[in-house]
C-alpha cells in the first residue's frame, strides 16, 4: 500500500474517533464534530491525496450532512472579496496568457537577464517584491506573475515540469507571499491583525511602521534567501533564448488587455482612496476581458478557466470561521498556552516561541484565520512576556512569513495549482526554507528589533 493511502487512512480513523469520542469537561460535543472534520480535511489537504478542490468538496458536504456549523459560517467564502478576487485573477490571467501579453512582457522586464538563470531568479524575485507595493491582493499578484513565468520559462528553453521552470514559477509564488508579509497592504492576514489590534486593543498599526520594523530582514534579506535555495534546489543554465525578440510591437488585443491590467493596478494601489474592494476590481476587469471587441477573450473561453482554485480557497476560508464559531480556535489557544510556557525576561526565548506559536497555528486554522485567531491571545502574551501589546501583536505577524505546507496559505496553493507545481515540488522548497528561516531568520530579526528598541 502506498504511504499517501496509509495516511489518509489514518486521517480517516483519526477523525472518525474524534467525531464519537465523549468531550472532555468544559468542551461541547460541537466543538469535538468540528475539530473532526477540521482534523479530517486539514489532514487530506497536508497528504496531498486527493486535488485540493475535491477536499473542499468533502468539507462542504460533511459540514451540512453532520450539521457541524450554519450553511452561512460554512459557505461564507462565497462571501468574500478574496474568493471574487481569486475567480477574477483567475480569468485575467487566462486572458493574459490568451493574448501572448504574458510572454510579450516577460521578453520586454527579462530581456538583459536571459542569458543567466540566477539573474532570472532574481530579477522575478526583485519584481514579486516590487508588486507587492503597489498591488493589495497576494492572490491577484500571483495571478499576475505566473503567466509571465510561463512564457519566461518558454523563451530560455524551459520546459514545462523541469528544474528551470520550477525555478521560476517557484520564485514569483514564494517571493509573492513571504515577501508580501513584510508590507501591511499588500497581505490580506496583514491587516486582518491591523483590524484586530484597532478593534480589540484601540491600537494602531501604521503602514510605515509595519515596513520599519518587518522589511529589512523578512523582505529584504529572505527575497535574497529565496533567490539562494531555488538556485541551489533546483539547478539550470539557460539553454536557449527562443523566439523574435518581444520588443515587437504590441498587437491591438495586447494593447487592449495592457490597459485593462494597467487600470487593474492603479485601482488595487488607490483603493485608499475609493474604497473598491480588490476582489470586485478584479471581477469588472475580468468582465471586460470577455466582452465582445473590447475584450481580449470570448465568453466560452470561460471554459478553459482552472476553477479549482476558487473552490478550494472557499472551503479554506469556509474552514477558518467554523473554527473560529464553533469554539475550536480558542480551545487550541488554550491548550497551546499550556504547554507553551513563558518566562518574564528571557526576551529572546519568548520572541521565538511566540513566533514559532504563530507559524505552526496556521496549521490548525490555515494562514487567513491565523491573526483572528491570534489577535485574541495578545494580551494573555503581553502581559505574561512584559512586552508592549505591540511587540506582542508585530511578532505574531514574524509568524505569517514562514509556512511549512502549502495548504496553509491559499494564495499559494491558487499558484501552485495555476502553474502545475506539484506539493512534492514545493514541499523540496517550503520545508528547508522555513527551517532556514527558524534557524536564521527569526534570530536576525530579534537583533533587528533590538537595534531599533522596539521591544520598549
Amino acid at each position: 500500500m502506498k504511504p499517501a493511502s496509509v495516511l489518509t487512512a489514518l486521517a480517516v480513523a483519526g477523525a472518525i474517533a474524534v467525531y464519537f469520542a465523549p468531550a472532555p469537561a468544559g468542551v461541547t460535543q460541537e466543538t469535538m464534530h468540528a475539530a473532526a472534520l477540521v482534523l479530517l480535511t486539514v489532514g487530506l489537504w497536508a497528504i496531498g491525496a486527493l486535488p485540493e478542490h475535491v477536499t473542499g468538496f468533502i468539507f462542504f458536504t460533511l459540514a451540512m450532512v453532520l450539521a457541524v456549523a450554519p450553511a452561512q459560517v460554512v459557505f461564507s467564502g462565497f462571501a468574500s472579496n478574496t474568493l471574487w478576487l481569486v475567480l477574477g485573477g483567475l480569468v485575467i490571467a487566462e486572458a493574459v496568457r490568451r493574448s501572448g501579453l504574458a510572454r510579450h512582457i516577460a521578453g520586454v522586464l527579462f530581456e538583459r537577464f536571459m542569458h543567466s538563470y540566477v539573474q532570472l531568479v532574481a530579477a522575478m524575485v526583485a519584481l514579486a517584491i516590487v508588486l507587492s507595493f503597489l498591488m493589495p491582493a497576494t492572490v491577484g499578484r500571483i495571478l499576475l506573475l505566473v503567466p509571465i513565468a510561463n512564457a519566461l520559462s518558454e523563451r530560455v528553453g524551459f520546459e514545462r515540469g523541469s528544474a528551470g521552470y520550477y525555478g521560476i514559477v517557484l520564485a514569483a509564488i514564494m517571493a509573492t507571499y513571504q515577501c508580501g508579509t513584510t508590507v501591511l497592504t499588500a497581505n490580506a492576514p496583514n491587516l486582518v491583525l491591523a483590524g484586530s489590534a484597532e478593534a480589540l486593543y484601540r491600537i494602531q498599526i501604521t503602514y510605515a511602521e509595519y515596513f520599519w520594523v518587518q522589511f529589512p530582514v523578512l523582505g529584504l534579506l529572505k527575497g535574497s534567501a529565496i533567490v539562494v535555495f531555488i538556485c541551489w534546489l533546483f539547478r539550470a543554465e539557460v539553454r536557449s533564448v527562443e523566439g523574435r525578440s518581444e520588443s515587437a510591437p504590441l498587437t491591438p488585443e495586447q494593447r487592449r488587455m495592457m490597459l485593462i491590467l494597467v487600470l487593474s493596478l492603479a485601482l488595487w494601489a488607490t483603493d485608499f482612496l475609493h474604497g473598491i474592494k480588490a476582489g470586485w476590481i478584479a471581477m469588472a476587469a475580468a468582465i471586460i476581458c470577455m466582452l465582445p471587441r473590447v475584450g481580449v477573450m470570448s465568453p466560452v473561453a470561460f471554459g478553459d478557466v482552472k476553477l479549482g482554485a476558487y473552490f478550494y480557497v472557499a472551503a479554506t476560508l469556509g474552514l477558518g470561521l467554523v473554527t473560529q464559531t464553533t469554539g475550536l480556535s480558542q480551545l487550541l489557544g488554550q491548550m497551546t498556552e499550556s504547554a507553551m510556557p513563558i518566562e518574564r525576561g528571557a526576551d529572546f526565548l519568548n520572541f521565538i516561541k511566540l513566533s514559532l506559536f504563530s507559524t505552526f497555528a496556521a496549521m490548525l486554522s490555515t494562514n487567513p484565520a491565523q491573526p483572528a485567531v491570534l489577535g485574541l491571545l495578545a494580551a494573555y502574551f503581553a502581559e505574561a512576556t512584559g512586552w508592549p501589546l505591540k511587540a506582542t501583536l508585530m511578532t505574531f505577524s514574524v509568524g505569517f512569513t514562514t509556512f511549512l505546507l502549502p495548504y496553509q496559505v491559499p494564495p499559494v496553493i491558487v499558484g501552485m495549482q495555476v502553474s502545475g507545481v506539484r506539493l512534492a515540488t514545493m514541499l523540496r522548497l517550503s520545508l528547508p526554507l522555513a527551517l532556514f528561516g527558524i534557524v536564521l531568520m527569526l534570530p536576525l530579526q530579534y537583533i533587528w528589533w533590538r537595534m531599533i528598541g522596539y521591544f520598549g
